[in-house]
């Protein structure tokens, strides 16, 4: 086979209108090429889309914001409030303002005290957001809530 040494488009240069292709719309408009724009992107120019535009398709740029979309508050309630008070004093991590003990929900990453079960110790605890009826049962045990926001309940 004979190599050729020279490209074929050279010789094709500055020849005929239709450069050997014939002269009714051979090699020419946007039949030719695969249609116009992005035409055949997700068909017979598939490969071509995946080596040179990966991203093409699918969903790009917004994402809502995780503060409202998708947040769910850490809640506790005073039974489990209860149950952590007494495993800190066991293991000694508790601050202490005179004889009760300080627990500081908002540091351990809690966003709300609730109501559910019984506490009968006495415990100053703080708390982001608190329901009434938790707020009730911890002073009626002898204890103290401080809130940071307030409640709009």
């Amino acid at each position: 086979m004979v190599v050729r040494r020279r490209k074929k488009t050279r010789k094709l240069r500055g020849r005929t209108r239709s450069m050997s292709w014939g002269r009714i719309g051979q090699h020419r408009k946007s039949g030719s090429h695969g249609g116009k724009g992005a035409a055949g992107l997700g068909k017979h120019e598939w490969t071509w889309t995946i080596k040179y535009a990966p991203t093409w398709y699918g969903k790009h740029g917004f994402n809502p914001p995780r503060i409202r979309v998708g947040f769910k508050p850490r809640l506790l309630n005073l039974d489990e409030l209860a149950e952590l008070v007494d495993k800190l004093s066991r293991k000694g991590g508790l601050a202490y303002e005179g004889d009760t003990p300080v627990v500081n929900l908002a540091e351990m990453g809690y966003h709300k005290l609730l109501g559910y079960g019984r506490i009968t110790k006495p415990v100053k605890v703080i708390v982001p957001k608190a329901s009434e009826q938790a707020v009730k049962k911890i002073e009626e045990a002898g204890g103290k809530v401080q809130v940071l926001e307030e409640t709009e309940e």
